[in-house]
């Protein structure tokens, strides 16, 4: 093995895309160039992650990959299982000789090798853990959690994410540190509007899954306009690679519900912002656990009220903050009543949103944010990372 490549960390990560986990990995990145590190990304393929890492001076390329899929544990995934684990430990395996980073930094944990290659090339590890598999099973959580017992230190974006996690394994508890996301703001935000005229416009932005109930604010609306309440909704995403049935189904239903003057599916955008200034009111409406709730806070930080599940992430993710609205998971009866609510209740709302994100700018500030990740990797690089080695505060709390 070669030594260690002085001052380089090789981050990793499964997609190329610009959506909750991947602006995550933008910030980390940012922070550790900040902080004097090299920084090699390794990626699976080209997209539009590509670009903003670079422009941050980072470097980037591109290796097999091994995704850890659900669809790769059932007997007829098996094969596909052991030939992409095979490319994906190769893919490591010939990163980490290239590179001889002094210093690994996973990002997620759906990419298990990665860890386990390290641990063999004795380079010392830091796994960010981003999922909060809580309704899966015992077994399966066990598997998705292994490979973090190869890892020196873990971060962890939430105290649900953590729990979750220290079910399966508690020893992992002690060499993990919770850092709450990075979640950049607008550097202009658009007042709301003084009158909800002719109704309240909605906005949901993210994936289009069955997962995140992008279904059910369909639902809610139907409901609202059928009150009487002349509602829109503004869609800012796009399905997962195989989830173009969900995608079908959701325009099914927007057709048969009489809705489609009403709902505008934009696909995936680059820059949520001007989607979120456009709109009133923000929706969450996931159906599962979620681990944490980046775009509740972009709609907290865009100066708007959000809507969101009563699931333990987003609980987390908007405690305290007296313009978000939880509501039972799976509802959308839920749904429309709270958005009802809100509308009705406009005058009183509005005095609330910029102390709510005043509160949010400094409950995600980007700088600390990346200086509490870059403290974790210099740390746990030891010698060579005591130069990279922040003295100023951080927004993270200890396991």
């Amino acid at each position: 093995m070669k030594a260690a490549s002085p001052d380089t960390v090789l981050v990793v990560h499964p997609g190329a895309e610009l959506y909750g986990s991947d602006r995550v990995l933008l910030g980390s990145v940012t922070g550790l160039i900040r902080e004097g590190w090299r920084v090699v990304v390794v990626l699976p393929a080209p997209g539009p992650l590509v670009a903003a890492l670079t422009a941050e001076r980072a470097e980037v390329e591109f290796a097999p990959q091994f995704v850890l899929r659900k669809r790769l544990l059932r007997p007829r995934g098996w094969g596909e299982l052991l030939t992409t684990a095979a490319k994906g430990v190769i893919g490591a395996w010939g990163a980490l000789r290239r590179h001889s980073p002094s210093v690994v930094l996973v990002n997620t944990i759906t990419i298990p090798v990665w860890p386990l290659v390290a641990r063999l090339r004795r380079v010392p590890t830091v796994v960010h853990v981003h999922e909060g598999e809580s309704q899966a099973r015992p077994w399966l959580k066990r598997v998705l959690y292994a490979p973090l017992l190869a890892a020196q230190r873990i971060i962890v974006n939430s105290r649900f994410s953590l729990a979750v996690m220290a079910d399966s394994f508690a020893c992992l508890a002690a060499r993990s540190q919770v850092i709450l996301n990075a979640v950049p703001g607008p550097e202009t935000v658009t007042p709301p509007r003084p009158e909800l005229v002719p109704g309240p416009r909605l906005a949901y932005i993210g994936r289009l899954s069955p997962r995140k109930g992008v279904d059910l604010i369909v639902s809610a609306l139907r409901l609202l306009r059928d009150a009487g309440r002349p509602a829109t909704l503004d869609l800012y995403g796009a399905v997962f690679p195989g989830y173009e049935w969900y995608e079908a189904e959701l325009l099914s239903l927007i057709h048969s519900s009489d809705l489609t003057d009403a709902v505008t599916l934009h696909g995936f955008v680059d820059d949520v912002w001007p989607g979120l200034s456009a709109a009133d009111i923000v929706v969450v409406p996931s159906r599962l656990d979620e681990p944490f709730g980046n775009t509740a806070v972009e709609g907290i930080l865009a100066a708007r009220p959000v809507v969101v599940s009563e699931t333990s992430g987003l609980r987390e993710a908007t405690h305290g903050y007296a313009t978000a609205f939880g509501v039972p998971a799976g509802s959308a009866d839920a749904l429309a009543t709270a958005v009802a609510r809100i509308a009705d209740s406009w005058d009183a709302i509005l005095p609330g949103l910029e102390p709510a994100r005043a509160e949010a700018i400094h409950r995600h500030d980007p700088a600390a944010y990346g200086r509490a990740v870059a403290q974790v990797v210099a740390e746990t690089a030891g010698p060579i990372g005591a130069a990279h080695t922040s003295t100023r505060d951080a927004v993270s709390f200890r396991a």
